[in-house]
């Protein structure tokens, strides 16, 4: 069977309806939906993180873009910029190494051979991405459905 398959992704529609009877999207629910999906992001991305060196369990965070646009809300799971005392390495030849991107992306070794990444960021997405998106639908909506009450829309 070549069709392809449909997704549909439960509790969109709702979501999306009660939106629309609100007229907004409430930055509560923007926020509070976004973080929860972050949330999981980075339990899964320190989980695949390599452990032998450069502390990349610990040294993974997540932080709130500033907002720029009303009702929506951005949270990047990233290496921490504090840590970079212990993420960015010096060869002897001058050359500057990021720990972090090396891991994820792989790197060549002096004798020119490919070492490949972890993918431990990219994973920690494409693995979740349905528990990810059920998440942030369900956490934002609760938040939608408390602003729809508090103004007897409900």
């Amino acid at each position: 069977n070549d069709m392809p398959k449909k997704f549909e992704i439960i509790g969109l529609k709702e979501l999306q309806r009660d939106i629309k009877l609100l007229g907004r999207v409430p930055q509560s629910a923007a926020t509070k939906g976004a973080r929860a999906g972050g949330k999981i992001i980075l339990g899964a991305a320190k989980g695949n993180a390599p452990v032998d060196k450069g502390d990349l369990r610990s040294g993974l965070i997540m932080k709130k873009e500033r907002k720029t646009v009303p009702g929506k809300a951005v949270y990047d799971v990233m290496p921490d910029p504090a840590k970079n005392d212990i993420f960015v390495k010096m060869s002897k030849d001058g050359k500057r190494a990021y720990y972090p991107a090396s891991q994820e992306y792989g790197f060549l070794t002096v004798d020119g051979r490919y070492v490949p990444g972890y993918r431990y960021l990219r994973h920690a997405l494409d693995h979740n991405k349905t528990i990810i998106e059920q998440t942030i639908l369900s956490v934002a909506g609760k938040e939608v459905d408390k602003v729809l009450r508090s103004k007897g829309m409900r």
